[in-house]
């Protein structure tokens, strides 16, 4: 009898796990899931197609020519015209505004910013320039945080406002916390916009920029990102869904999209990277944001072995990259990629690292080094074949506690496509503190400047 009763209580705790197991997996896993038809097929394939399509128009055939006018955009917002000094601060209608770069000058000294939201897209710089995200569209107002539905998502929720197929602004009608039991697929002409309320993505998935145009990120939180399982998504109306795999568990992915800014979002400690861009995605720009507690922060290209990030093109900018990181920050392959103004307050590894000669250009940043006598070299190469060719370059950049940038390649002031003057105009390292005051997600208040 006894021998009977353990046998018995011996199945009960083989039994248990596998009745509490997963939903998530058994509901995304099953049959009918994994059967593609064939109008769903065509919808995936047209739009991988369109996307290739405008990742090259959005190409520019002269990035030196755009970095330098945002190198220029910077001199001026900061010395004033004239040549005449000014401070970093500003004031609008009399109300004291902290503003300390010029994107954020565009529109944070307005205290009355929620009634022109959409000016927002009026105001970014460098190779993202011309992204207008949701702008011209409606306002969709989330007020629901949950997300049990990723086939059939219900109306109020970010997953439903993502995969409309029109021009959106989404907005956030409170304080929200919200876990995505898959990676959330943004299609094109999306704002989602933060401002005003206090929004985390975290303890989920991530949010992945998949084969779509003009989106903007603003104003929220993304931390302690997961994989996710894979199965049937929803990335736009109708039968557009799509057979997923296994996601990566970045922050936010980027994959073969155009026209991307990422601004004042604060991010850390995700399973794979905070922000990657591959696949041929370009014309991103990311400013004005907060990173920490992370291994792979950046990840711009592939591999070694992807031809179409050749002509990917970012600018990373305003932004702070904080305590506890480890590495690629970012790392580049293939493509064309300023970083402008940036605060990098310690690495343990290195901070800017690259492979297949990318075209990187440093210019006034700020590189504090830790004590660790093995970490204080800024950057890092894989592969030197053709060392020679690799344009690596730091313009105006503060460096301390002995960190320093190894630089190569042929020298900037040589090239024909701009005059020396121009490509000089860069805000020296030590106003960076002043620039990236604010990175990361806002605290703002409706009736205020933020």
């Amino acid at each position: 009898m006894k021998a009977y009763n353990l046998f018995i209580s011996l199945c009960i705790v083989l039994i248990l796990p596998t009745l509490n197991g997963n939903t998530l997996e058994n509901t995304t896993n099953s049959e009918d899931d994994f059967q593609v038809s064939d109008i769903e097929e065509k919808l995936w394939q047209e739009m991988e197609a369109r996307a290739e399509k405008t990742n090259r128009e959005a190409y520019f055939t002269n990035p030196y020519e755009v970095s330098k006018n945002f190198t220029s955009i910077i001199a001026e917002d900061v010395e004033g015209h004239n040549n005449t000094r000014r401070s970093l601060k500003g004031k609008k209608a009399g109300l004291p505004c902290t503003a300390t770069n010029p994107i954020d000058r565009c529109w944070r000294c307005d205290p009355n910013w929620e009634k022109d939201r959409q000016k927002l897209a009026t105001c970014l710089l460098g190779f993202g320039k011309n992204t207008i995200g949701g702008k011209g569209g409606e306002f969709y107002t989330v007020t629901d945080p949950s997300d049990d539905d990723i086939v059939n998502p219900k109306p109020g929720t970010l997953r439903y406002a993502v995969t409309r197929d029109r021009p959106l602004w989404i907005i956030f009608s409170r304080n929200m916390n919200i876990k995505l039991t898959q990676e959330l697929l943004v299609s094109s002409d999306k704002t989602i916009d933060g401002r005003g309320v206090d929004v985390h993505i975290s303890k989920g998935c991530g949010i992945t920029i998949n084969y779509a145009q003009n989106v903007i990120i603003h104003g929220i939180k993304v931390y302690d990102i997961k994989p996710g399982v894979g199965g049937r998504i929803r990335y736009g109306e109708g039968e557009k869904t799509h057979i997923r795999t296994r996601s990566d568990g970045d922050g936010i992915s980027i994959y073969a999209s155009s026209n991307v800014w990422i601004d004042h979002v604060s991010m850390r400690n995700c399973t794979d990277g905070l922000i990657d861009a591959i696949r041929g995605s370009t014309a991103i720009t990311i400013s004005n944001c907060h990173f920490t507690d992370h291994n792979k922060v950046m990840l711009f290209g592939a591999n070694d072995f992807s031809p179409d990030d050749k002509i990917m093109q970012i600018t990373v900018a305003f932004n702070h990259f904080g305590k506890r990181l480890v590495q690629r920050m970012p790392r580049c392959r293939f493509g064309f990629f300023h970083l402008v103004n940036n605060d990098y307050t310690h690495w343990e590894m290195y901070a800017i690292g690259g492979s297949m000669h990318p075209i990187i250009i440093s210019e006034g940043n700020r590189f504090m080094a830790s004590n660790d006598s093995t970490a204080k070299e800024v950057t890092k190469r894989n592969g030197l074949v053709g060392l020679n060719l690799w344009q690596w370059k730091s313009i105006n950049d503060e460096f301390i506690n002995g960190a320093f940038f190894k630089e190569s390649g042929p020298d900037l002031v040589l090239s024909h496509l701009f005059k020396p003057e121009d490509i000089l105009k860069a805000i020296p390292g030590r106003f960076v503190s002043s620039l990236t005051e604010f990175a990361g997600a806002l605290r703002c208040r409706y009736g205020r400047p933020c």
